[in-house]
């Protein structure tokens, strides 16, 4: 901070910070705020406490403790006094660090912050400031939170810090920064030409970002003036993109066309709405172009992005694995059991369901795990991952969309982890993207990678698959999905759905949850979709309705 700021920051009268509607008043000109009056005293101005002043604090933090540490760090953040609002924390040095770059980096003055309720440890509060840079300002508005624990040692209550007490949005190595921006704006259109904005479509402020961060220097734009996180080494390997907060000054966008469709975008928003922690991809399987793509939450894509254990949506292409082998057909005799053993865990299928001398159809149908599992000894540690790459284009990191994406991962496992990789459990993750892919594959009979821009726009070369299935293979497997569509475990959620349709269910156990993550995969004609909704249940009654309608929705 310059001179002139911190001598006019420690010169006006300090203004105190309301919390849960009492004030904390400020008295003096010696700078004594609301901590001191509550008897934090002076060894609290440097964070520390000797042994002989007081006990180590114990047990739960009273509510006086959580109200006075919170009051404490945010009024001296407000008045600009950094190490005193570092201080209050319990890491001091990396407070400073980002609280100091607040100010010179970010260029945000005349910080007011209102703290509201607090709500057990944890205390929200409102930040009002002024962004300027080079004679340029604007207000900038958003919310925030803190916890307060007991600190290391002495057990007095601090801050927990972390960057998303200064931005919701920041992740560990990001920075503020305001200036000119690192690339110029993008206006992004759909395949009829229309403008892609947020505004209309709420899911694509993810997509819009990553469109930016790859092709603002392409298209023929310029740069603005701009408050944006930049982001740092982990939140790159999340494959987060560099954000927006506020534009000081507009740059001149360039125009990057996508392969988004504005009817079928707008009636996925629409099905995504209804549910809570829902996403959806939609493609044409003859191209591979990504028609629609919505998640309920906005701050992560979970649709291109998501690393999630796909549950029973992977039989299809573990089916098609064990077609080839000839360890199952379709119209034979195929067992599945109440229960199998494999190494080590016992495997059972929903409600523990058994079905007597039925075939691999009626199996793949109903859903049954242990038709999948009891033929985990016939095959290699590797042979699903091999069929997942070869086949289907998946886990190789090289899919080239045209915005960040994870390309799906099916690791060599073994013994029982093998066995649940057969029923999409284990270490397999896939996101709807993934998931949307591999039912167009079914369909067009050949992978083609999906993508959202066309690479004639940049030369970039799509992922392809190193080999189709057999004829044989690939007729059995489309009648396996079609006849789940029709009378399996998919048939309420497709009932309506008209012409060449195929479909399967999933549902994916996940440690901690009470309820089972939904998902859902069909195609219908040139068109495949695949959905996700998390926390909910069966995928046939949650994720299912949502695919359905918008393989309806487009005729």
């Amino acid at each position: 901070m310059g001179k002139n700021r911190r001598n006019a920051a420690e010169g006006r009268r300090t203004r105190p910070v309301v919390l849960g509607g009492v004030i904390a008043v400020v008295v003096g000109g010696a700078g004594l705020g609301a901590y001191a009056l509550l008897g934090g005293g002076a060894a609290a101005e440097d964070g520390t406490r000797t042994s002989s002043a007081r006990e180590v604090r114990t047990g739960p933090l009273s509510a006086d403790e959580v109200t006075a540490t919170a009051e404490r760090f945010l009024t001296a953040w407000q008045d600009g006094k950094v190490s005193e609002a570092a201080a209050a924390t319990d890491d001091p040095k990396a407070a400073a660090a980002l609280l100091t770059a607040y100010a010179e980096d970010a260029r945000i003055k005349d910080v007011a912050l209102t703290a509201g309720t607090p709500a057990g440890d944890k205390v929200p509060f409102a930040v009002k400031g002024t962004v300027s840079y080079e004679g340029t300002g604007k207000p900038l508005a958003y919310d925030s939170a803190l916890t307060v624990v007991r600190g290391a040692g002495d057990g007095e209550p601090r801050v927990a810090w972390q960057p998303a007490v200064v931005h919701p949005e920041l992740k560990e190595g990001d920075a503020l920064v305001t200036g000119e921006a690192g690339t110029p704006p993008v206006k992004a259109l759909d395949r009829d030409g229309g403008e892609l904005t947020t505004a209309a479509y709420p899911s694509l402020g993810t997509v819009l970002d990553g469109l930016r961060e790859k092709y603002g220097e392409k298209a023929g734009g310029e740069a603005g003036v701009e408050l944006r996180i930049v982001r740092g080494k982990a939140s790159k390997k999340a494959e987060l993109s560099d954000k927006t907060l506020l534009e000081l000054s507009e740059g001149t966008p360039g125009t990057v066309k996508t392969t988004l469709s504005p009817s079928l975008q707008a009636a996925a928003e629409a099905q995504v709405a209804k549910k809570e922690q829902a996403s959806v991809v939609v493609l044409r399987p003859s191209t591979g172009e990504i028609l629609a793509v919505a998640n309920s939450s906005r701050g992560f894509n979970v649709a291109f992005q998501g690393s999630l254990a796909p549950g029973s949506t992977m039989k299809v292409i573990t089916a098609s694995m064990l077609i080839e082998k000839g360890l199952a057909s379709m119209d034979e005799q195929h067992p599945c059991p109440k229960y199998f053993s494999y190494g080590g865990w016992k495997f059972q299928n929903d409600d523990k369901f058994e079905i007597k001398d039925g075939t691999f159809k009626a199996s793949f149908a109903r859903s049954c795990n242990t038709a999948f599992i009891s033929q985990a000894p016939e095959l290699k540690d590797d042979d699903l991952t091999k069929q997942a790459q070869e086949v289907f284009g998946l886990g190789r990191n090289d899919w080239q969309v045209g915005v960040p994406t994870f390309d799906g991962s099916v690791p060599v496992q073994s013994a029982a982890p093998m066995g649940a990789s057969l029923i999409g459990q284990g270490g397999v993750r896939m996101n709807p993207l993934n998931m949307a892919s591999v039912s167009a594959t079914v369909q067009s009979g050949v992978f083609r990678q999906p993508y959202l821009v066309s690479p004639e726009v940049d030369g970039r070369k799509l992922a392809t698959a190193s080999r189709t299935l057999s004829a044989g293979t690939l007729a059995q497997l489309r009648e396996l999905m079609s006849y789940t569509a029709a009378y399996g475990t998919a048939a309420e959620a497709m009932a309506g759905v008209s012409g060449q349709t195929g479909a399967k269910t999933g549902s994916a156990e996940v440690d901690g949850q009470k309820k089972p993550n939904g998902w859902f995969t069909a195609y219908r004609g040139d068109l495949a979709a695949a959905g996700v909704v998390q926390k909910a249940g069966h995928g046939g009654s949650t994720a299912g309705p949502i695919v359905a309608a918008l393989l309806k929705s487009a005729g």
